[in-house]
């Protein structure tokens, strides 16, 4: 497994702040993830105020989490330029280790969303669905198991490739190689994952990861 040090997590703390900024410049939507287009992403929605990963990011590594970040919040790690206002996730979905992503949750205060739509504690059974959406006082997004469709894409693979970022803190935070993030990108097809993935493609400077 590739380890690179805080840089990546750097520019995620830099792209949070700029995302705050923002947010707190507009007026409220009542716009969620959910509602999110699939042009300009989340940055439009009421999820990008307060925008911070890092509580959560903090909880996972103490817990022992080996949840790995996917969507735009691993591309602003890879380089990419464009905010975002949700985390999405991916780990490996095995029973066992839903115990822990569940204290992982709930230590960072984090609801899960069920069935119905309602926010609930964070619960290892309803962790091992395909996608279960969640909501915390820094980051709202999507945890995803390798079980959810995704184009014919292997991502249970990802898991293996993923990059750590190491922050001088000892904060250690897995995220989805800048390759897997691509075919994920391309996979999905929306406008806005075919230009962040053309971005990612055209990042230069001697980066493959970090």
């Amino acid at each position: 497994m590739l380890q690179v040090i805080d840089e990546p997590l750097e520019r995620l703390r830099a792209a949070a702040r700029r995302t705050r900024e923002l947010a707190l410049s507009r007026e409220r939507t009542g716009l969620g993830q959910e509602d999110a287009d699939d042009e300009a992403g989340t940055i439009g929605t009421d999820d990008a105020l307060g925008f911070d990963p890092f509580p959560l990011f903090e909880a996972l590594h103490r817990h022992g989490v080996r949840a790995v970040v996917i969507g735009q919040v691993a591309g602003i790690m890879h380089g990419s330029t464009e905010l975002t206002g949700d985390l999405d996730l991916l780990w490996d979905g095995a029973p066992a280790h839903a115990p822990a992503l569940a204290e992982a949750f709930a230590a960072a205060d984090a609801r899960l969303i069920d069935e119905r739509g309602d926010r609930v504690a964070a619960r290892p059974d309803l962790l091992l669905r395909p996608k279960v959406p969640f909501v915390s006082p820094g980051a709202a997004g999507d945890c995803c198991t390798p079980t959810l469709p995704w184009g014919g894409l292997q991502v249970g693979e990802f898991l293996d490739r993923a990059v750590t970022a190491v922050g001088p803190d000892g904060l250690e935070v897995r995220y989805v190689s800048r390759e897997d993030l691509i075919s994920m990108r391309r996979a999905l097809g929306r406008p806005k994952d075919l230009r962040r993935a053309a971005e990612l493609v055209g990042l230069v400077g001697g980066r493959t990861e970090g």
